[in-house]
């Protein structure tokens, strides 16, 4: 359910703004994303799973938070974000 040490560097590395960004809401919400991705495909298995469900709208909830920043920040990042990750909105 969680994701590897890897594939965590990879997103960091792939949505950094700038060398050594690790905080930014970008990266943030590529980790949220992934994260939520992976417990969806828990859910398919795990139908009766409500401990994990809330966990994940937990994760819903701060990425839209995160992402309702970025919006009021600067909204062409925000729309370059949300088509890169694919996320309907």
């Amino acid at each position: 359910m969680s994701i590897t040490a890897e594939r965590k560097q990879a997103l960091i590395t792939e949505y950094a703004t700038k060398p050594g960004d690790t905080g930014s809401p970008e990266v943030q919400v590529a980790i949220l994303t992934e994260r939520i991705t992976n417990l969806t495909g828990h859910f398919k298995t795990h139908v009766k799973d409500n401990h994990s469900r809330r966990g994940l709208l937990k994760l819903v909830s701060q990425r839209r938070q995160l992402l309702d920043y970025v919006k009021k920040q600067e909204e062409s990042r925000y729309k370059t974000l949300i088509e890169r990750l694919g996320i309907r909105r």
